[in-house]
């Protein structure tokens, strides 16, 4: 491999690294996730491969379910790369034993994951930690069931086999027939954790699926079915609005699920194995997140992370002092979350700051169009959430200005507000987050 594409990795800025014992059968190997790999994978493989080429792109099957090897030549000698979409849980044994250069994951790494692998890296820092792109697991139905929304603890109750009959929640005297992932898949890691939420154990009557597009196409096949797949596997299916504790129904759309509002919007992520990974993953990493790169997650059906600025719904339910102060400003399809505490940002969030630079130089705005606007989840009284959520948005103040961007303008809401069910750290995952809000 270094006489094949060492050459043109320096010309990028790169020096070539080999993980020892590194056991991948081809020149870059993407293990995991069937939402990442089934066509986002493939696609940013096949664009970063051209953009380093030069050359046309071939994909072939190799004869093993759910796997794509793409290839082209540099220099009259081959270069390929496998994307295996068996599951995200495959894609972290392959990484750990060396035999893949990238796992793609639906879910975020667990901490057994990330014990596993200290020895080689922090999976949990930034050089290791790629989110990608975000994805809402959609909750399909067949077309003509007259059932538009649901609370998640209803659907739970659905998943659980304890809600047997689509009569019970509104809909025809029909028997529910659920569709679930397999256990391999992130898909149904994401749905147990925030659905089932070690509450429930879903029916042994579901049936399972290695692939989203294939469950997708049987639930809008079947009247009695119901089923969970990533946002761009809904197909001919259809979406129902979710609940999450007293805070609206939502259906995955662009600024919900880009914003993560939407109660079942996840991350995709793709790890690297710190400084043991090769050149050519931690190249196709920076494409990954370059605006090429999340120009074709948006193409894939996914939701990019390239910020925009649309105009809000804001309903009956929103405090009459929030539309003031929200009146003469856009909602930018951003929400700065945190790591852990109040005030230190996640991983995304750190890139997120790049990207809103990045928009306001491209619409010709500086910081003093911006509004940060910080949220905290259920406090024991007003004055302390109050505090909590001025110091979330001072925190992303701060951040931007240390990236050069000063912005005047930044409050507090308290808990006021929530985008999820509140207490513990889901809520305060979810609800304390900061929006940015930019002048028309």
């Amino acid at each position: 491999m270094q006489s094949v594409c060492g050459r043109l990795l320096r010309h990028l800025g790169f020096t070539l690294a080999f993980a020892p014992g590194l056991v991948v059968a081809h020149d870059m190997e993407i293990h995991g996730s069937n939402t990442i790999g089934a066509t986002l994978a493939p696609m940013l493989v096949t664009s970063f491969l051209e953009q380093l080429s030069g050359a046309p792109v071939a994909a072939r099957a190799t004869g093993t379910e759910n796997e794509t090897l793409l290839g082209t030549t540099l220099d009259g000698q081959p270069l390929t790369a496998l994307v295996a979409a068996h599951g995200t849980s495959t894609g972290f044994t392959s990484l750990a034993s060396n035999g893949a250069d990238i796992w793609a994951a639906s879910r975020r790494i667990k901490a057994n994951e990330v014990d596993a692998m200290a020895g080689r890296a922090d999976m949990t820092s930034a050089d290791n930690e790629h989110i990608i792109a975000i994805d809402g697991l959609a909750i399909l139905v067949h077309p003509s069931n007259p059932v538009d929304e649901l609370s998640i603890d209803t659907m739970a109750k659905i998943f659980a086999g304890e809600i047997t009959n689509w009569s019970a929640v509104g809909g025809p005297d029909r028997a529910i027939q659920v569709y679930a992932r397999d256990d391999r898949s992130g898909t149904w890691d994401t749905f147990k954790d925030l659905v089932l939420a070690g509450k429930f154990k879903l029916t042994g009557q579901a049936l399972r699926y290695e692939s989203n597009d294939q469950l997708s196409m049987d639930v809008s096949g079947d009247p009695a079915g119901i089923g969970f797949a990533g946002f761009a596997s809904v197909g001919n299916a259809k979406l129902l609005a979710i609940a999450d504790g007293n805070a609206p129904a939502l259906k995955p759309s662009r600024l919900s699920v880009a914003t993560e509002d939407y109660p079942l919007s996840r991350r995709l992520y793709l790890y690297t194995p710190g400084t043991t990974g090769t050149a050519l993953a931690q190249a196709f990493i920076q494409y990954a997140q370059s605006q090429a790169g999340q120009d074709i997650v948006a193409k894939s059906g996914f939701f990019s992370q390239t910020p925009f600025a649309v105009d809000p719904v804001l309903d009956s339910s929103v405090p009459v002092t929030f539309k003031r102060l929200t009146e003469r400003y856009q909602r930018l399809s951003v929400n700065i979350r945190f790591a852990e505490g109040r005030t230190k940002l996640d991983n995304k969030a750190n890139r997120d700051l790049m990207r809103i630079q990045r928009y306001l130089e491209q619409t010709s705005k500086t910081g003093r169009d911006i509004m940060l606007i910080g949220f905290a989840d259920k406090q024991s009284d007003e004055l302390r959430a109050q505090m909590i959520s001025e110091l979330r948005a001072l925190s992303a103040s701060k951040a931007l200005r240390e990236r050069g961007t000063v912005v005047l303008g930044h409050t507090g809401y308290g808990h006021y507000m929530p985008v999820g069910s509140t207490g513990g750290a889901t809520g305060a995952q979810r609800n304390g987050r900061v929006e940015v809000w930019v002048r028309r």
